[in-house]
């Protein structure tokens, strides 16, 4: 299964994925700057390139695309698909550090559901983690991402490593979440909390 799901980038692939950055913060994510493999893929797929370097760890979840794209420094490394909050369980959109690890985590709102390779995004219930990824939102307001994935994706995060969840799509761009501005990154979990706790209690 691993080998199925993980495609490993040639290096042509791997150069076409660098974003074109006229500050370091911003990701130009054109279309035409995507390699065919991440605007395609499938399905519970991913791709992964990481040269282990010492840049710091972002990551981009985009709504619309369905997609979680994974960056060292301005390098995108990672792509793959995920499942975020289907209507009425949407997942909130912000700016998030990453609060909480834990391998072999079990849900405390859904029947002790399992979440391997949980990364908590907000104390009220939002992580990613591994699970059930048809393409399509689908989840309680988690992100759910191929097992695989979430295990590389684990592997090379910690606490605090800022991730970005947002109603662009690559075509449209965006702008990469750093660890350095932790009060706005403050300010939007709690901004995006509140909205979730608003939807949730309708």
């Amino acid at each position: 299964m691993a080998q199925r799901s993980t495609r490993w980038f040639s290096a042509m692939t791997a150069a076409a994925l660098v974003m074109a950055l006229p500050t370091p913060a911003f990701a130009a994510a054109a279309s035409d700057a995507l390699a065919p493999e991440v605007t395609s893929l499938a399905p519970n797929r991913f791709l992964w390139n990481d040269s282990g370097s010492s840049e710091p760890v972002s990551i981009v979840v985009s709504i619309p695309d369905q997609k979680a794209y994974v960056y060292r420094g301005t390098m995108l490394i990672g792509a793959s698909t995920v499942s975020t909050g289907k209507d009425g369980k949407e997942t909130p959109v912000g700016v998030f550090p990453i609060l909480q690890k834990s391998e072999k985590h079990k849900s405390n709102l859904y029947d002790s559901a399992p979440m391997p390779f949980m990364q908590r995004l907000t104390w009220d219930g939002v992580a990613i983690h591994a699970g059930m990824n048809p393409g399509f939102p689908a989840s309680h307001g988690c992100i759910r991402v191929p097992t695989d994935f979430a295990k590389k994706l684990f592997a090379i995060t910690s606490r605090g490593t800022p991730v970005l969840v947002t109603d662009a799509s690559a075509a449209e761009g965006w702008t990469l979440p750093t660890n350095a501005d932790a009060a706005a990154m403050q300010s939007e979990t709690a901004t995006a909390n509140e909205a979730w706790l608003q939807t949730a209690s309708r």
